[in-house]
């Protein structure tokens, strides 16, 4: 987890902007577009996205090339599978090398179908441009004339990134994955890390390819930090349920996918005897594997600001969820479903405006309240607080005044492995105090 320094940006688009001006808001995810990637190179030329500096008589920065060939980490996402780490996971998985495996490339290169890739793609680049833009195929040439409208590019394949929805899913496609490319528990068990996001985090402290200047609102709309947080947990707790009713979940057998389940709750010490249950789990028992739900968890958060009785719902819903999990498969998959039905329920609530100053506040203060009663008990939901409030308090303007506070927030998760809920908590219960005296 990397800590957020700078001012989240108050960046991209909303809903309500993107369905205004008539695009849909499902277009198919970059990788399994059906247009061409033409690959980096066209885009990297000295007269395109490749010059020196910034460009000051462009509405694009035009070196965005640059920046992301520099600074940005996803550049270098190929070149990870030939260190010594990833041929010792290659080794332990079977594979002839992990720069040549499918399971690798799908997240670490735009690895487009051979059909796809136009004859200056090169896999080498690594998560490239058309990796979040889709193929550019039809809108390479029409992007940079003027007079064609972001829309109309939008029409012919360019992917909404500015939009919520679409970023998410995008991101989450690779960050926590989809029913054709996941991190299953053997390829962790082979040494890959723990999957960690958090869109708007990870989103602020990418180096930005882009300046939020008039021009673009005009161009593709706004959306503050608070609401792109939303949407990042909204469609996190969504698509995790999507999974339990994919092929994963029963795909080694008696075994369930246990990535599924929190890693820490087999993961720590055996003199660690620290089992409480909280709300969210009522119906669980000592010994009993609780799945990963801290995206399910800061929803319900999120949504007692807008819906209590919708909170509430999804609260027994996600109670419901762990005991189905004890049960068997179908028990699963059917409250899965069932919750899966209520998100789309709060959807339009949770996302079709900005957050006034006073819902920030009221909702980082439960986050807080929470926190210091010990309701977020593993690492992830902890971690997932933590950024919550970091985000809250970056959109208040208040981080440079609770900054030494923060830090101690941020140090309790520290690691992982040497994780302390109680510690968390007693963090939290001073932060909590010293923000709502």
């Amino acid at each position: 987890m990397k800590k957020t320094i700078l001012k989240l940006p108050v960046f991209i688009f909303s809903l309500a902007c993107l369905a205004a001006s008539g695009h849909a808001l499902a277009e198919e995810n970059p990788i399994t577009g059906k247009d061409k990637h033409m690959g980096v190179a066209t885009c990297a030329s000295s007269v395109c996205h490749g010059k020196p500096a910034p460009d000051a008589n462009s509405y694009a920065l035009l070196n965005e090339y640059r920046t992301w060939s520099r600074e940005d980490l996803h550049s270098k996402a190929y070149k990870i599978l030939f260190n010594a780490e990833s041929k010792r996971m290659a080794k332990n998985l079977g594979l002839a090398s992990a720069h040549t495996a499918d399971i690798c490339l799908d997240c670490h290169a735009d690895n487009v179908p051979q059909s796809q890739r136009g004859p200056k793609f090169v896999i080498r680049d690594g998560v490239g441009c058309e990796a979040c833009h889709g193929g550019s195929e039809k809108w390479l040439d029409s992007h940079y004339k003027k007079g064609v409208t972001h829309a109309e590019n939008l029409a012919v394949g360019m992917y909404p990134t500015e939009s919520p929805k679409p970023r998410a899913e995008m991101c989450l496609s690779c960050h926590l994955g989809t029913k054709d490319k996941f991190a299953t528990h053997r390829i962790m068990g082979a040494g890959h890390p723990r999957l960690a996001f958090e869109l708007e985090t990870f989103t602020a402290n990418q180096p930005a390819h882009y300046v939020v200047d008039q021009d673009y609102l005009e161009r593709k709309g706004q959306i503050e930090s608070v609401t792109m947080w939303v949407a990042g947990v909204y469609y996190t707790a969504k698509q995790t349920l999507e999974l339990y009713n994919s092929h994963l979940l029963t795909a080694n057998g008696m075994i369930p996918e246990l990535s599924f389940y929190d890693c820490h709750a087999c993961h720590h010490p055996m003199d660690k005897k620290t089992w409480r249950q909280t709300s969210i789990e009522i119906g669980l028992k000592p010994g009993d594997l609780r799945l990963n739900d801290a995206a399910l968890q800061m929803l319900v958060g999120i949504a007692y600001i807008r819906d209590q009785e919708g909170a509430q719902r999804l609260l027994q819903l996600s109670r419901d969820l762990h005991v189905a999990s004890r049960k068997d498969v179908n028990s699963l998959r059917s409250s899965a479903k069932a919750a899966l039905a209520e998100l789309a329920s709060m959807e339009v609530a949770l996302l079709d405006r900005n957050y006034s100053s006073n819902e920030i506040n009221s909702l980082r203060q439960r986050i807080l309240s929470k926190s210091a009663a010990g309701q977020y008990r593993d690492y992830t939901s902890a971690e997932q607080a933590f950024l919550g409030v970091e985000t809250l308090t970056l959109a208040l303007n208040q981080s440079e005044r609770y900054s030494a506070q923060m830090d101690s927030f941020y140090a309790s998760l520290a690691s992982e492995s040497a994780f302390q809920q109680g510690r968390f908590a007693s963090v939290a219960k001073n932060l909590l105090s010293t923000m709502y005296p």
